[in-house]
C-alpha cells in the first residue's frame, strides 16, 4: 500500500536525510520525500499496521528536525 502525507520541513538536506531514515524503519517499503512539493509518499510492506510505522518514521524524523511535522493523523 502507498499513501502520500503532508510534511514541514525546513530544508532539502534533512528531508533527504528523513527520506534515507524513513526507508529504514521497520514496516517500510520506499519512501520519497519532495521537498518543494513538502510530501512524503510512503510503500509500506504488506501486512503492516500503517499507523504504527508512521510513528516510527515521525519518531525517527524528528531526532533529525526536531520541528518537523507529518500529517498522518
Amino acid at each position: 500500500m502507498k499513501k502520500t502525507y503532508k510534511i514541514e520541513v525546513d530544508c532539502a538536506n534533512c528531508a533527504a536525510k528523513m527520506e534515507d531514515a524513513a526507508k529504514k524503519t521497520e514496516g517500510v517499503k520506499d519512501c520519497v520525500v519532495n521537498f518543494m512539493a513538502l510530501k512524503m509518499k510512503v510503500e509500506f510492506e504488506d501486512g503492516t499496521d500503517e499507523t504504527e510505522v508512521m510513528d516510527r518514521v515521525f519518531k525517527t524524523c524528528r531526532k533529525i528536525e526536531p520541528d518537523c511535522e507529518i500529517a498522518y493523523k
